[in-house]
């Protein structure tokens, strides 16, 4: 018996001993890295969400949507060299997985604005649900200060949420939307960054004197291509995009 309880000792210790250090293993470079799933019942729907924690304090919060993926999944973790770079520089940072295995795949044919609508309507309460929930969860954020960020069909929904939700962000992000109109506000800052293969829609994007007057900033991209905006980006690509959405 006395044996039993030694080698149960000896069991336990080393068992807490491996699951310290793979807690440890997580919090690379002080940020906690975590992925939940949310449940929004009223719309019975599941939201997979990558929480990047860069630790305790008032820290202003990004939002990011990947993406079309095709229902394939885990593309919300598909951008980690731009999400792990805003956390090492302070940000929580949220990445959300719009799109589950279950969804219908979004039209290929007809007019895009009309017929992905649902989509992105879907995607901007997703948002809205994800932000709610990090109330509750992490209340010491500074919720006055969210930033969206969204690569071309998460810009979509990006851009329609602080039309449909208005005065809860401070400020969008986009890399090469090409379909969602930017709404027209003033009080809302708004920065995009175009690729060098993929132009936007008629009336998406500004032109002419129409700039200046919308007061969105429009940086292009030379040698990114739209593909190259996520993971799959080079490493001058990378430190291109990730410099000016920290300088955004």
């Amino acid at each position: 018996m006395k044996k039993y309880i030694f080698f149960t000792i000896i069991i336990l210790f080393f068992g807490s001993c491996h699951l310290h250090r793979k807690a440890e293993s997580s919090e690379t470079s002080g940020i906690k890295f975590d992925t939940v799933t949310f449940s929004d019942q009223a719309r019975n729907r599941k939201i997979p969400v990558a929480l990047y924690n860069p630790g305790s304090g008032n820290h202003e919060i990004v939002i990011f949507s990947h993406g079309y993926g095709q229902n394939k999944g885990g593309d919300y973790l598909a951008y980690s060299y731009l999400t792990n770079f805003l956390a090492s520089k302070g940000y929580f940072v949220a990445s959300i997985q719009h799109e589950l295995p279950t969804d219908e795949l979004i039209p290929s044919t007809g007019v895009p604005q009309i017929v992905r609508r649902p989509f992105w309507e879907q995607g901007a309460d997703n948002i809205l649900f994800v932000i709610n929930q990090l109330k509750k969860n992490y209340p010491h954020l500074n919720f006055n200060k969210i930033t969206l960020i969204g690569h071309s069909n998460g810009v979509d929904m990006t851009a329609l949420f602080p039309q449909k939700y208005p005065n809860v962000v401070h400020k969008i992000i986009t890399l090469d939307n090409r379909r969602m109109v930017f709404p027209r506000d003033h009080n809302l800052k708004i920065y995009t960054l175009r690729s060098s293969d993929q132009p936007a829609d008629d009336g998406v994007i500004p032109t002419g004197p129409d700039i200046k007057k919308s007061g969105i900033t429009i940086i292009k991209l030379s040698d990114v291509k739209h593909d190259d905006m996520d993971d799959h980006a080079n490493a001058e690509q990378r430190k291109e995009i990730q410099e000016y959405v920290l300088r955004f």
